[in-house]
């Protein structure tokens, strides 16, 4: 990756995208020693509604802690696909999950079904955001996989910590896979 990656991953209010922001911020801050900054922003609604978190990662001093072409867009649901597939930088990757998005025909969206995968292994949708953390680390190593496990761990709920981590191996299994395909 650059020395300077943006990230935007969004979806719908409740399914974990904000957290999953201040993890990837803190997995680079705190545990890979990289400059990173966070941003966030919710539709009017609690739950359902479009939410985003923004996520700038570099090796030197963030001057613009602003996403303004994102390297990485992650879109879990139809209205983050609509709002921001768009924005990603032309040598970026758009990652969607592949049931709750419907892409375009020409669209060069990488397709994996992260709630689904959640679902299936943890017995939780709610853990999509962790699978989706372990995708994006997974295809992109913009922070080390010791940093990730580290920040989900520390922000994992007490008791939750082993299917978080059951979360994020599957993340990583999937982006694998889809490595190991494409």
């Amino acid at each position: 990756m650059d020395k300077r990656t943006e990230i935007r991953l969004a979806g719908e209010g409740g399914q974990g995208m904000i957290l999953a922001g201040i993890i990837l911020a803190e997995a680079a801050a705190i545990y890979d020693g990289k400059q990173a900054t966070q941003t966030q922003s919710y539709g009017p609604e609690a739950r359902g509604g479009a939410s985003r978190s923004e996520v700038v990662i570099s090796d030197d001093e963030i001057d613009h802690p602003e996403v303004l072409e994102p390297n990485i867009v992650i879109a879990l649901s139809q209205e983050a696909y609509k709002k921001f597939a768009k924005s990603v930088h032309p040598d970026g990757w758009l990652i969607v999950d592949e049931d709750r998005v419907q892409t375009e025909p020409d669209s060069r969206a990488i397709k994996i079904p992260v709630v689904r995968l959640a679902r299936e292994t943890t017995g939780r949708g709610i853990t999509a955001n962790t699978v989706a953390l372990g995708v994006l680390v997974g295809m992109t190593g913009v922070v080390s996989r010791e940093a990730i496990e580290k920040a989900v761990t520390a922000r994992a709920p007490k008791g939750t910590e082993e299917m978080n981590r059951i979360a994020l191996n599957t993340g990583f299994a999937a982006a694998e896979k889809f490595q190991a395909l494409a």
